[in-house]
């Protein structure tokens, strides 16, 4: 019998982690993407890959912290199975989250602690501790004496997005699997992947292409671009052990570590389909938050700033979802590495049968 084939439009986070666990399962895979997989003017590239299910839930609901501890168990399997491969290591850490704030934004970081402990099951309450100056420097070091306290989000984890992308790349075509780089799809339709240079016959049709799918997305919950803002960083004299979320009245920083002492760094979330590079705007509030974590932070080297749109849904929930005979994967939000693993397993039983070993 001959493997299914799967086509997949769009080679970002979703749809390239779906081809290598279909490849992985014996499918034959033909993966789609409209840019060069190196690209990184990418939702999958413009992200600081935080894995945070306890600190999402005060922005989002119990289906997305529900899929974000599902995602949570995959992560570790999977980053050893990619390792099999042969591929270099892909940096992981589950060492928890700090949120914190300054004394005269004292009152958002509790407002974000009651959030919590309302919206969390009481199974998870103790994941979430209250730490005072004392803890929270034995907690992070590098932060000793500028909090008068904070919170320890007990563990959350995160990984380097960059790395995952490009081992998922060289595992794709160790197994196998027909990548139509710069290759834009017009449509996807059953059983066919349709680009310029012609259609492209398929068992299974799965479109991942995030705002790519506009068209195609049903207007009952439309498909809409928020557009996120990145800036990376290298600065020697921070050392950092975990993610720290900083609260503000009007936006909350996030700085993800990175070895080598690098930092992704973001916050903003801007209801706009724009493009463009960063604004002069964002870079300040950006680089001004950070420089008020830490001043060594005002000699750090900038290293990269990027802006992209990530796919959401009114419901602000990701979805996998069966139309016209086409299997979409959309509407990760700002919850990509978050609920992707989740996601991509969920579909791959739809379609194989497997996965979904850690879903009970």
């Amino acid at each position: 019998m001959n493997p299914l084939h799967v086509g997949i439009a769009g080679a970002g986070l979703a749809g390239r982690s779906l081809a290598w666990r279909l490849l992985r399962a014996g499918c034959r895979v033909s993966l789609f993407g409209a840019r060069q997989r190196g690209a990184l003017d990418t939702a999958s590239m413009t992200a600081a890959a935080m894995l945070s299910p306890l600190a999402e839930l005060a922005v989002s609901d119990e289906a997305v912290f529900a899929l974000g501890r599902r995602s949570m168990a995959l992560w570790p399997r999977w980053i050893d199975e990619l390792a099999e491969g042969g591929s270099a290591p892909v940096y992981f850490r589950q060492q928890g989250t700090l949120v914190v704030a300054h004394a005269p934004d004292q009152s958002s970081l509790d407002h974000f602690s009651r959030l919590l402990h309302h919206k969390l099951p009481a199974t998870c309450q103790a994941q979430v501790q209250k730490l005072d100056a004392a803890a929270l420097a034995a907690k992070e070091p590098a932060l000793a004496g500028r909090f008068n306290g904070g919170l320890f989000l007990e563990s959350e984890g995160q990984l380097a997005n960059d790395q995952w992308m490009a081992a998922l790349a060289l595992e794709i075509d160790r197994l196998g699997g027909a990548w139509h780089e710069g290759r834009a799809v017009e449509r996807v339709e059953e059983g066919c992947i349709v680009c310029a240079d012609g259609t492209h016959v398929v068992d299974v049709a799965v479109d991942a292409r995030g705002v790519g799918s506009q068209a195609q997305w049903p207007a009952s919950n439309p498909l809409r671009g928020v557009r996120g803002e990145v800036l990376r960083v290298e600065c020697p004299g921070v050392d950092l052990q975990r993610p720290v979320r900083l609260m503000h009245p009007r936006y909350a920083l996030y700085v993800a570590p990175r070895p080598g002492h690098q930092f992704v760094v973001g916050a903003t979330e801007l209801e706009s389909e724009d493009t463009g590079p960063v604004t002069l705007r964002s870079m300040l509030e950006l680089g001004s938050a950070l420089y008020s974590l830490h001043p060594a932070f005002g000699e750090a080297r900038i290293l990269r700033l990027s802006a992209a749109l990530r796919p959401a849904l009114d419901d602000h929930r990701p979805a996998v979802a069966l139309q016209g005979g086409v299997w979409h994967i959309n509407g990760l939000y700002r919850h990509g590495y978050l609920c992707a693993p989740a996601l991509v397993d969920e579909l791959a039983h739809r379609l194989l049968g497997i996965g979904r070993t850690e879903a009970t």
